[in-house]
């Protein structure tokens, strides 16, 4: 099976490591099919070399809580808090500069809190058309419209523009949506773009030093030209920030006009051979890996114990010559 080329991340801010192994200690099961870079990549790239340490629910902010709950990103639980929308013991919370332990009554919109889950992930293959957005005012079909039905309740990790395809991440983790979202976690987005034009090699090698277009600064860009097919030419670029439609303002300030867009990768993940519209879970154990904790993978209960069980039984298949 063929797989795309993809990039190894950087080492992040110490920051970004901190929530990476606090995430790490809460990975469980998860699916069986994950596009990964080579070992050696991986092996380079990885977020956090040292053992973690256990992190501990109690005494950690509300918002932070409320994120690790799979209900919404720790940004959007504080603004939930500014909204009045949630209770502490029964007591309207007007700030999100609060702690929380275990034992603590949080409601939101007179809901009590649901227990935390284990940090899940999914590769999803977006289609163009949809919008990644959980309510879209234009009454536009949205990415979690398409998925209601298979997932439990998610959180994509970034976005995609409605015309954008390709490989979108999506989590039961609030908190690990905004981890793997931050700059300083310094994981590379790779993208095949097809556009209008006549691209100049010297100008895309000239974007290895970031560029500033109309007051914003965009850093490193890898930018290179695939093949010319009449006045389209298929690019290959990667970048880190994934500022609001930076690409395509790139290929726009370089007098290029882009008619499709495809994520290839984020991070170490990638898009593969995932069919459009086709959704997988990423392994618990590469999961970990990635946010740098070996793990070993709880059960899931007694179906799972008895598949494992079944399997055992089945005689072993003998090889042929």
């Amino acid at each position: 099976m063929t797989q795309p080329i993809g990039t190894s991340p950087r080492r992040p801010a110490d920051s970004a490591s901190a929530k990476a192994r606090d995430i790490a200690s809460r990975v469980g099961s998860g699916g069986r099919v994950c596009f990964m870079l080579p070992t050696h990549e991986r092996e380079r790239g990885r977020m956090v070399k040292e053992t973690p340490k256990e992190s501990a629910f109690e005494g950690e902010r509300i918002a932070k809580a409320i994120a690790r709950a799979g209900l919404c990103s720790r940004r959007d639980a504080e603004r939930l808090i500014g909204e009045g929308r949630v209770k502490l013991n029964g007591k309207v919370l007007r700030s999100p500069a609060v702690n929380v332990k275990p034992s603590d009554d949080v409601r939101i919109d007179g809901q009590p809190l649901p227990q935390k889950e284990e940090s899940r992930l999914w590769r999803y293959h977006k289609p163009a058309g949809l919008v990644t957005s959980h309510k879209d005012p234009e009454g536009r079909r949205t990415v979690f419209d398409a998925l209601r039905e298979q997932l439990p309740r998610v959180i994509s990790i970034g976005r995609l523009d409605i015309n954008t395809e390709g490989l979108l991440l999506l989590t039961n983790d609030g908190e690990l949506a905004r981890l793997l979202e931050l700059p300083a976690t310094g994981w590379v987005r790779r993208y095949r773009v097809r556009a209008y034009g006549k691209p100049d090699p010297a100008a895309l090698a000239k974007l290895a030093a970031g560029l500033t277009i109309e007051g914003i600064h965009y850093g490193p860009i890898e930018a290179t030209l695939d093949k010319a097919q009449g006045d389209n030419a298929w690019l290959n670029i990667a970048i880190r920030e994934g500022k609001n439609r930076e690409v395509k303002k790139i290929c726009e300030h370089l007098g290029l006009t882009v008619n499709r867009l495809i994520r290839i990768a984020f991070g170490p993940f990638q898009l593969g051979d995932l069919e459009r519209g086709g959704i997988s879970e990423v392994p618990a154990k590469v999961l970990a890996e990635q946010l740098g904790r070996k793990v070993t993978v709880p059960e899931r209960g007694p179906k799972h114990r008895r598949d494992k069980a079944e399997q055992r039984q089945k005689p072993e298949r003998k090889t042929r010559a």
